[in-house]
Formats: structure tokens, C-alpha cells, sequence
């Protein structure tokens, strides 16, 4: 026993030093790719290529392919779990266990480290520094059997030769990171049993769609037939929140009721001035009072200047790059991270997946060596800091901000010829590093307040002083961004003026992008744009740094969002998914923002991992138990979905307990002029979603959904197919531009008209479905320029589903009454469809 502790200690000793003892102890070294295993035996000085490892001076260099390790699935533990079933809901193992990657590439790479690691006599994990990487080394060296091994945990921040030499003097026994390993499993853990779960529970109880139907008095809550889904509901414990924070921001928007506003504006001294008080509501009443400014001289009462000083942007972690990469050139977060990557593993800059923007004290002497060397293709750049009296501050070194990685910098090595994707991330975090050292932009700011009789009005004008940092990020010529710059006004001067009244409405919230996703990601949905802020609801984000790039592309490849130039939006494959969850637990991010500060809590040694999956399978538990008694409360009907307040009922309709104090909430009780049920209003507002699907004069069948602006939203039911890429209906899933418009019925309750498929069948002219909007029918592929259009209103006559179903299907309707010609004149005519057009046949 005393021998196996002196060979351990003299093991230990070896790797710290790199000593080799001829005969002696044989080191084994695990990366996590081969480039990086290459780069390690090209520092170890082990050449000797083998079958999946390098060799040499006592080091024997391997490497992983990612995940090569995963935790088992359902039917490796039972046989009769390969079944989806909710008889076996929730499935928790008592005890997790292992297998190996599947793909035969794998399954030969794992047999030679497992090889390797039974006759080695210490290892080395040097997989990636982070979570992930924790994972992946220490599943492997479980399922090989070879957790009794001496092993040591190697850091690195940069692959360059220096950095790798300074990695092993400081090289660590693994047992330190046990926490980070703890960490990494309960995520791995936690993501398999909410995923598995949830998924299989709501795949399974929605495999079939019961179609309810509604005639044009009276819904019918009782319908036989049912339509088979062909979907796979997938939902994760990340994901699914991501999701719906999508959808709701897309329902925001499709709901959104714009109001028109005019405003009052002076020109004065070719400046213009803008009106203190309220915008107006009302064009008239604007324009009364620009009559009465006319009449009477603009007099300056005050001039007031102020310096504004805007700071240098601070270094990168990751996701501040990607979101800089997709706001400046529209990359994606997957792209920039692949990028990151491989400039990482050409050692032109530091380790990417990061979650810090702050460098350790030890870098203070690093930097100014870096810079030099950036020097020879920055020059201009470089030139202006002083090298020798680099102005390090708190933003920039700050130990405690750190936790696995500093932030991302260019190692100094000079790249090679870079292009692309590649190129523009090398250059975004060249420059940055410079602009960390850069002077503040320093402004002058002059508020110019002027009166025209009783109406205030206000200039401002900003003068930039000194430009510091912003000379690295020059704007793009854009005249109306330019602030405007003043002259020189005197208090108590006056002169005439020429006031105008100008017409405005208000605007919509705008989707998501790449870059504000991820920025809502990281605060878990709270949209905070202060950099201070955000720093401390880091812990509290959805997934990490290394995983949003990923969870974003399984939104992608599972179909529920999709990328419409710059924007990220929700397809109807998406919202309906995110209709039919009724467990808000599952789409709230606050809650996995707070799993995930958990996680870090484990990380550090504050909390244990028994207890975190503990609150795991329990959640889990509830997962199953809430759809299984999920019930209306029939003694209440729900709260206000704009305010939170009690719904009350009134006369004709339900509305907001909070009127009074300005709440305009009301639900009526009819839709599209069909009556919706006491169980159908009570349902809209304690689950958001009323569950049976409806359809209205044949229409395609949808759910009727509550947004969070009180408003009624359709999502059309799946088709089946909108997962299948080889299917021509599976673009369906994407949300027309045209769809979900509000107007007005006769009954004034909002009618949503439903821009999916309706139900009119395939368009005569390409054989895409025809769909509804709030002026026509027309074709699904209009924006790829199929023309079919059937106007609802033709020659002041409207044109019925009944006979628009005709034209599509046979070309030509009946003899339709009633129409007026331009004259005033009343005729009679079949309609008939030439070439995608209607013409009148008399």
C-alpha cells in the first residue's frame, strides 16, 4: 500500500515536470480532437504516429471525437421502454449509466483509449477547459473502467507552444474539478429526463387531433374523428423556454394594433426644434395649435451644454461576439462559434467558449507583447496607444470575473490568409482588444428649450470632442443617424419660425434577430441592454455561452423557428407547440434561468448535486402529474392576460376587474360570428389556448390562443408532414407574411383571419395550398410569384368561401347576384378563374 503511494506521488511528479524515467511510467494524454491532440505531442515531443495516437518521450497522445460517451437511453435499461407509453411516465433511472456512441468511427476510437487506459499508468485529460469538456473525459474514463487511475486536469486558454508550457507548470490533480464534473453531469442528467419526459408525454398525447367543428351559431364540443399528427414533439429544459419566448414576441407583434400620433416640430435657424408636451391623438387639434405657434416668435429661454462621455467597449466573451457578428454581418451564432473554433485551433486567438469579457492579473504583462506583434498588420491601429503605459483598468483586468476563461483576444501569432467567416471574427477580436486601451469618445451635448407663446419646444445637438475609441468603428454613411449640430444661440433671442405638424404611428416590437435572442438567452427573457446589468443576471441565463449557437439550430432543424433574413420567427409547427404545453413551468425562462445559477452554485461547491436532481425528477414527476389533472376551475375565470388582475363578468362580455383604472381587457363570447362557450372563455384564460381544435365555415382546423395583448391569435393544426424536408408541403410550417391580420366582425369582436392553409385546396395554377388573408384568397407561394388571387370583394359584392372553393376547384361559379357596376348600376355573373385571375362571365 505504502509502494502504490510513492508510485502515485513519483507519477505526479513526472507530469508536473515532464520528466521521463527510461522503462518508467507510461502518461496518457486525452484531447478532445485531433488537432489539438497534434498540437499537444508537438509540444511533448511525442512524433511516433500510431493507430489513433501519437507517441513518445514517455507521453501517449489520443483524442476523442466529442461525445464519444452518452447516457443510455429508455430501452437499454428495459426492453419494454422502447415503447412510447404514458404508462412508463416519468422514467427516472435510479442510477445513470453509460454507453458509447453508436457510429463505428466511435465505437474503434473508444476501444483504442480504452486501450491505452488500462495500460497507462496516469492520465492527462486535456479536453476542452469547461464544462462540456469535464464531460466528455470523464465519461470516457468511466466507461473504460479506469477511474482508479492517477489523472491530472490540464487548463488551457490558447493552444500557442507558451501557452501550452505554462499549462503544464501549473497542471492540476483531476480531483480539483470534481465540482466542475458534478456541474456537467447533473446538466447532462437534468437535460436527458426533462427532454425524454416531456417529449414523450406530449408526442404521445398528441399523436391524434380531435377536429371540432363550428357552424356559423354554435360550437360543438363534442366531435368524432380524430386526425393522426406524424410528429415528434421535442421539448428540452432549454429549449423549449427559448421557443416561447419566440412565439410570444411573434404574437406581440401579430396582434399589434398601431395608432396613429402627429407631433409638433419648428424649424428655426435651419434647426429643428420638437414639442415638449404629448403627442397628439388628434390631426386637428395639432394643427389648431401650429396656427397659434405661427403667430408669435420662437424665443430661446435656455441653453444648456453637458459632456457625455462614452467608454470603450469591454473584450469579448462569447456571446457578446456572436451577437456582434450577427448585428454587424448577419452570422450566425452557430457560424461565429465554428469560426471561433477553428481560429482557436490555429492558435490565432484565445479559448472561445467563454463567459467572461475580463483578464486575469497574470495577462498584465502578456498584452502589451500581443499588441507588438499585432502591430505588423494593425499599424495605424496600434500606433496610437503607448505600449509601455497601457491604461489597464477594472474593465479590463478583474480577477473575480473570471471563472474557467478569460475573455477572447488574439493570442499575437500572426494568421495566416484568413477569409470569410474566419476573417471577420479575427478582425472583430483584434480590433476589440485594441479598443479596450483606446481613449473615451468625449461629447459636448447643448440642449437648446424655446417657447412659441405657451408651447415648449426643445433642440439637442452633440458635438463630438475627442473620438477615442470610436475611430476604430467608423459609421456607416448615414446622414438622417447624425446628430444635428447647433449654432450658437443666446438666451432671450427670438426670430420667426415655421412650425409643422408631423404624422406618425406607433410601432410594433421588432423580432428576433441572432443578436437579441441571444442577448434575452443570456438574462433569461429579460430584455437589459446596460452592461452592468446583464453582468449580474449572467448566472441566471438559459444554457451557456457553448450551447445557445446549439439550441438555436435545434429550433432550426426541428422546424419550430425559422430564419427570415436577419429575423428568428416562430413556424406554425413552433407555435403549436408552444399552444398545446399547458405546464408553464416548461416554457418559463426564469425558471431555467434559476437551474441554471444552480448549476454554478454546484461548479463552485455551494450546492450538491443529489439535491439539484432531486428538484429535477420531482419537477419531472410534475410534468406528468399536471397533464394528467389538468382541469378547469370552474369557480373563477382567470386573470387579465394584460394586467394580471381578476376577470370579472359584465353584460355582454367578460372583462378586466381593473377598468377603472385603465385596463381595456374584454372577451366576448363570439369569434368569426361563432359563439364560443363559458368552458371555451374560462379555458382562453386559465391555459391561454382552447383545447379542442375548431373550424369555421370548412376553414382549416386551428387552435384559438390568447396572447399576452388580450388579443385572440389562430395557430393552424400540423398537417404531419412539416418535419419531413423531402415533402412538398413541409415549407408550410413557415408563417405567411400575410397571415394572422385583425379586423372587424359585425358583432365587433377581433377577427383574426388565418394566413395558413384553410382548407380551399391546391391552387389551380402550381398546386400549393390556397390560403385566406384579409383581403383575398391566394396561393401560398405568392412570395416565389404564383399569382392566383380571388379578391373578397369584387364590384362592392363579397365573394363567399363557398364560391371561392368553386373557382379553385372547378374554375367558375354558379350565377352570383348583386354586384354594382361603376355607374351604380346593379348585375348578375358567374365568376370564372382565367389564368389565376377571376373575370366576370355573363
Amino acid at each position: 500500500m505504502v509502494r502504490g503511494k510513492r508510485l502515485d506521488w513519483m507519477a505526479l511528479v513526472v507530469l508536473s515536470f515532464g520528466f521521463f524515467f527510461a522503462g518508467g511510467l507510461m502518461r496518457v494524454v486525452l484531447a478532445e480532437k485531433p488537432s489539438v491532440a497534434r498540437d499537444l505531442a508537438s509540444y511533448l515531443k511525442a512524433q511516433t504516429r500510431r493507430d489513433g495516437y501519437l507517441e513518445g518521450s514517455g507521453y501517449q497522445v489520443t483524442w476523442a471525437f466529442g461525445h464519444l460517451v452518452e447516457l443510455k437511453e429508455p430501452g437499454d435499461y428495459d426492453p419494454a421502454l422502447k415503447r412510447w407509453s404514458l404508462d412508463t411516465l416519468p422514467f427516472v433511472p435510479e442510477k445513470f449509466q453509460l454507453r458509447l456512441r453508436g457510429d463505428a468511427g466511435a465505437k474503434k476510437q473508444f476501444a483504442i483509449i480504452q486501450g491505452l487506459f488500462k495500460k497507462a499508468d496516469s492520465l492527462i485529460c486535456a479536453t476542452d477547459a469547461g464544462r462540456e469538456g469535464e464531460l466528455i473525459f470523464r465519461y470516457i474514463q468511466s466507461l473504460a473502467g479506469a477511474t482508479r487511475k492517477p489523472a491530472q486536469r490540464l487548463w488551457l486558454s490558447s493552444l500557442t507552444p507558451s501557452a501550452i508550457a505554462k499549462a503544464f507548470a501549473s497542471i492540476r490533480p483531476l480531483s480539483d474539478f470534481d465540482d466542475l464534473y458534478a456541474a456537467a453531469k447533473c446538466r447532462s442528467q437534468a437535460d436527458w429526463v426533462v427532454g425524454l419526459n416531456a417529449t414523450r408525454n406530449y408526442t404521445v398525447r398528441h399523436q391524434s387531433s380531435p377536429v371540432s367543428t363550428s357552424g356559423s351559431s354554435k360550437q360543438s364540443d363534442k366531435q368524432s374523428g380524430s386526425r393522426r399528427s406524424g410528429l415528434l414533439w421535442s421539448l428540452g429544459r432549454v429549449q423549449t423556454p427559448v421557443l416561447a419566448m419566440i412565439v410570444r414576441r411573434d404574437d406581440a407583434i401579430r396582434t399589434f394594433v398601431a395608432e396613429p400620433f402627429w407631433e409638433l416640430l419648428t424649424n428655426y435657424r435651419k434647426v429643428q426644434f420638437r414639442s415638449i408636451g404629448d403627442r397628439f391623438d388628434n390631426e386637428a387639434e395639432a394643427e389648431e395649435v401650429r396656427k397659434a405657434c405661427a403667430q408669435v416668435p420662437l424665443v430661446i429661454n435656455k441653453v444648456a451644454g453637458r459632456s457625455e462621455t462614452s467608454l470603450p467597449p469591454q473584450l469579448y466573451d462569447l456571446t457578446e461576439l456572436q451577437r456582434d457578428m450577427n448585428r454587424r454581418f448577419g452570422i450566425s451564432a452557430a457560424d461565429t462559434l465554428s469560426a471561433a473554433q477553428s481560429l482557436y485551433e490555429a492558435k490565432w486567438i484565445t479559448y472561445p467558449r467563454t463567459d467572461s469579457r475580463y483578464l486575469g492579473k497574470d495577462m498584465r504583462k502578456e498584452v502589451p507583447k500581443i499588441l507588438a506583434q499585432l502591430q505588423s498588420f494593425k499599424p495605424t491601429e496600434v500606433s496610437r496607444l503607448d505600449l509601455k503605459k497601457l491604461p489597464f483598468n477594472a474593465r479590463i483586468i478583474n480577477d473575480a470575473k473570471i471563472t474557467d476563461h478569460h475573455a477572447i483576444i488574439p493570442t499575437g501569432a500572426k494568421p495566416g490568409n484568413l477569409t470569410g467567416h474566419a476573417q471577420k471574427v479575427y478582425d472583430a477580436v483584434a480590433i476589440r482588444l485594441i479598443a479596450a486601451f483606446y481613449p473615451s469618445c468625449e461629447k459636448q451635448v447643448t440642449t437648446v428649450d424655446a417657447t412659441a407663446g405657451k408651447v415648449g419646444f426643445r433642440a439637442r445637438g452633440v458635438r463630438v470632442v475627442v473620438p477615442g475609441w470610436t475611430l476604430l468603428y467608423p459609421r456607416k454613411d448615414k446622414k438622417s443617424d447624425e446628430p444635428q449640430t447647433l449654432p450658437d444661440f443666446q438666451k432671450g433671442e427670438s426670430g420667426p419660425h415655421q412650425p409643422v405638424v408631423k404624422s406618425g404611428q406607433t410601432s410594433p416590437p421588432k423580432h428576433f434577430s441572432e443578436n437579441t435572442l441571444l442577448g434575452a438567452m443570456d438574462t433569461a427573457g429579460k430584455l437589459v441592454e446596460e452592461a452592468e446589468l446583464r453582468e449580474a443576471l449572467k448566472e441566471k441565463g438559459l444554457g451557456t455561452p457553448a450551447t445557445r449557437a446549439a439550441t438555436i439550430e435545434t429550433l432550426l432543424r426541428r422546424k419550430y423557428i425559422d430564419r427570415d433574413k436577419k429575423n428568428i420567427v416562430a413556424t406554425d409547427l413552433g407555435r403549436y407547440l408552444i399552444a398545446i404545453v399547458q405546464d408553464r413551468n416548461l416554457t418559463s425562462p426564469e425558471l431555467t434561468g434559476e437551474w441554471e445559477a444552480k448549476l454554478k452554485q454546484i461548479e463552485r461547491g455551494e450546492l450538491s448535486a443529489s439535491s439539484f436532481m432531486d428538484e429535477i425528477a420531482e419537477y419531472t414527476h410534475g410534468i406528468i402529474r399536471r397533464s394528467d389533472s389538468l382541469s378547469i376551475d370552474p369557480d373563477v375565470y382567470g386573470d387579465c392576460p394584460q394586467c394580471g388582475q381578476k376577470v370579472i363578468a359584465g353584460k355582454k362580455a367578460l372583462g378586466c376587474s381593473a377598468w377603472r383604472k385603465g385596463c381595456s381587457f374584454v372577451l366576448a363570447p363570439i369569434y368569426r360570428e361563432s359563439a364560443l362557450t363559458m368552458t371555451n372563455l374560462r379555458e382562453l384564460l386559465q391555459f391561454g389556448v382552447i383545447r379542442e381544435p375548431i373550424t369555421i365555415d370548412g376553414g382549416h382546423p386551428f387552435l384559438l390562443t390568447l396572447a399576452a395583448s388580450g388579443k385572440l391569435v389562430e395557430v393552424p393544426l400540423p398537417l404531419g408532414n412539416e418535419q419531413d424536408n423531402d415533402h412538398p408541403d413541409a415549407k408550410r410550417s413557415k408563417p405567411s407574411k400575410r397571415s394572422l391580420t385583425s379586423t372587424k366582425s359585425s358583432s365587433g369582436q377581433a377577427k383574426v383571419s388565418n394566413g395558413a392553409d384553410s382548407g380551399l385546396g391546391p391552387c389551380p395554377l402550381c398546386g400549393h395550398p390556397v390560403i385566406e388573408t384579409p383581403k383575398s384568397y391566394g396561393c401560398s407561394q405568392w412570395k416565389q410569384g404564383c399569382g392566383l388571387t380571388i379578391w373578397k370583394t369584387m364590384s362592392g359584392r363579397k365573394i363567399s368561401v363557398t364560391n371561392a372553393k368553386k373557382l379553385i376547384k372547378k374554375g367558375e361559379t354558379p350565377i352570383v347576384k348583386g354586384f354594382r357596376s361603376k355607374a351604380g348600376k346593379k348585375f348578375d355573373a358567374k365568376l370564372k378563374l382565367v389564368d389565376g385571375k377571376v373575370q366576370f362571365d355573363f
